[in-house]
Order: C-alpha cells, then sequence, then structure tokens
C-alpha cells in the first residue's frame, strides 16, 4: 500500500508544480523561471543523493555514464523544461497538456530504435489514444480561442504547439540518455547519482544564458511575484521527484508508472483552484486530457498485468501482449 501512496503523492506534486509554473510564466520570461527552477534543485538533490548513496555510486562511473547524464540533464532540464514553460505560457497548462503528452511517443520510439524495446497492439492502442487530443484541440481551435478571449487569455496555437513539441522531443529523449547512463545494472543509487549530474549539468548551461542575456539585471527585471511562484515550482517538482523514487524503493514499476501519469488529472485539479481565470476548461479539453492518460498508461504500463487488472480473458493476453514490432 505505501508503493502506490508513494506514487500518488508524487503525481499530486507534479500536477501542483504545473499550476504554479503557470502562474510564474505569467509574470516572466521563461529563461528568468528556469534561472530559479534548474539551480534550486542542486542543493535539494545533492541531499538526497547523499540519502540513497548516491555518491558512492559516482565513484564506480565509467566516463560514458556522467557524459550521458550530462547530455540528460541539458536535454530535459533546458531544452524540455524551456519547452514546457512555453508551451505553458502560451497555451495555458490546460490547453499544452495533450501536445506535451507526445513526449511519450518519443520515448516509444527511440527506446524502439535504439534500445530494442518491442511494441504490441495496447501499445498501439496507447499511441491512437496520445494522438487524440492534440487533433481534438487543434480542431477546435475558434472555440477555445473565443473561451480563452474571454479572461483575456488569446492561445497562440503555432506557438504553443511548436514549443510543446519542443517539450516533447525533450522530456521524451532524455530518458533514453538515462537509460544508456544507467546501464543495465544501474540502481536506485545510481539514479540518485544520475538526477543530481543532470542538475549540475542544467544549471551551468542556463548560467551561461543568463549571463548572456544580462546576468543579474536581467534577473531583476521580472515581476516579484514571479520568483515566488517558481520558487514553489522548484520545491514541488523536488518533492515529485523525491516521492518516485521511494515509490520505486518499495513498490514494482508497473504499479508506480500508471498511478504517475494521473499526474495530468492533478494538473487539471489545481489548475481548476489556482488558475482557473486564466486557463481554458471545457469538457471537450477535459475529454481530450483525459483520453491521453489511458493512452499514456497503455504505452508505459506492462501489458500483462494492465490487461489482468481490465479483466481481459487469459486467453487473450498472450496475443495482445505479443510483439507487433
Amino acid at each position: 500500500m505505501l508503493g502506490p501512496l508513494l506514487a500518488f503523492a508524487s503525481a499530486a506534486f507534479f500536477g501542483l508544480n504545473n499550476a504554479t509554473v503557470r502562474r510564474g510564466v505569467m509574470k516572466a520570461t521563461v529563461l528568468q523561471g528556469l534561472a530559479i527552477t534548474v539551480p534550486l534543485g542542486v542543493p535539494i538533490f545533492a541531499v538526497f543523493a547523499a540519502v540513497m548513496g548516491g555518491y558512492a555510486a559516482l565513484a564506480d562511473w565509467p566516463l560514458s555514464a556522467w557524459g550521458w547524464m550530462v547530455a540528460a540533464g541539458v536535454v530535459h532540464f533546458v531544452i524540455g523544461r524551456y519547452g514546457n514553460y512555453r508551451a505553458t505560457q502560451a497555451l495555458g497548462a490546460t490547453l499544452s497538456t495533450p501536445v506535451q503528452q507526445l513526449s511519450i511517443l518519443v520515448a516509444l520510439v527511440l527506446g524502439f530504435v535504439f534500445l530494442g524495446e518491442t511494441i504490441n497492439s495496447v501499445n498501439l492502442v496507447g499511441v491512437a489514444l496520445v494522438m487524440f487530443g492534440p487533433l481534438v484541440l487543434m480542431r477546435r481551435r475558434r472555440q477555445t480561442r473565443k473561451a480563452g478571449s474571454a479572461k483575456g487569455f488569446e492561445p497562440d496555437y503555432l506557438a504553443g504547439t511548436i514549443w510543446g513539441a519542443v517539450c516533447a522531443f525533450g522530456y521524451g529523449t532524455s530518458p533514453l540518455f538515462i537509460a544508456l547512463g544507467l546501464g543495465e545494472a544501474g540502481t536506485l543509487a545510481d539514479s540518485a547519482a544520475g538526477v543530481l549530474v543532470s542538475y549540475v549539468a542544467a544549471t551551468l548551461v542556463v548560467m551561461v544564458l543568463v549571463w548572456r542575456a544580462g546576468g543579474l539585471a536581467y534577473l531583476r527585471s521580472g515581476e516579484g511575484g514571479a520568483s515566488v511562484w517558481f520558487l514553489l515550482s522548484a520545491v514541488f517538482v523536488a518533492l515529485s521527484q523525491l516521492f518516485r523514487y521511494l515509490a520505486l524503493a518499495v513498490a514494482p514499476i508497473v504499479v508506480v508508472v500508471p498511478i504517475q501519469r494521473l499526474s495530468v488529472v492533478f494538473r487539471l485539479i489545481f489548475n481548476a483552484l489556482i488558475n482557473r481565470e486564466h486557463e481554458v476548461f471545457d469538457r471537450w479539453v477535459v475529454a481530450s486530457i483525459l483520453v491521453a492518460v489511458l493512452g499514456a498508461v497503455a504505452l508505459v504500463a506492462e501489458t500483462a498485468p494492465l490487461l489482468a487488472l481490465l479483466g481481459v480473458p487469459e486467453a487473450l493476453v498472450p496475443r495482445l501482449a505479443a510483439p507487433v514490432f
């Protein structure tokens, strides 16, 4: 019972993180947000690595592992997070959700090409469900623009789609780099060390970008209220990662990963509570997000246990779980 509760807490904090980011990007630039949320991850995960034995694990790493974790940090915490913030800024947190869910498809394709992972019939259903959300939102651009204008918010579909794709690329590529860095013998201690190395690498890149943008003067140019929201975001995403690792330590992946996909539902809930006047909510938006959640579960959960949970006859499970590609 502890594992699912920890995974549930991880999903909730990740959804809360998204709601606070939405408020932050309304008052400051995306780079100003990165300058707060990325460096704060270093001290938080330095402690986390110490508790999990990450520093001892680092001593045994080959040079290639360091390289892959550095690459994962830059791709995920700089490129992916920048795309996430820009998409959220352009479309709002709810409208950008289905587009950002495409990161799962990116990870699936990369795993198939580079890691020899397979794709079965249930995964293909998941692909269709994940694609459903963005298609619905694109077809309903006029209605959502009208709903946004009524709240003083004009969704920018072109920018939001482009940056959502950048986010999907960053978030979808980093799992491949992490898997290559950890190798088949990777432990939780290696994972904790990997997160710290990734955050340090991303922080160095963000510091260079801020310096080129004007340094401290650039950071001070944002509205004061935005920094509070970004600080909250950094804390919430760190708690989300903490509970995720703890859940993986006491429960199997097949239990943790599908529960974590509920972060999208919490994203809806917390944005409705915190950002209702700055977001577009209607039944189609909500439905497309929930469908994307189902698609994500079909993609990331282990197929056989998932089918058993759904009550699929045992005779059909091997056929549905068999690789198609």
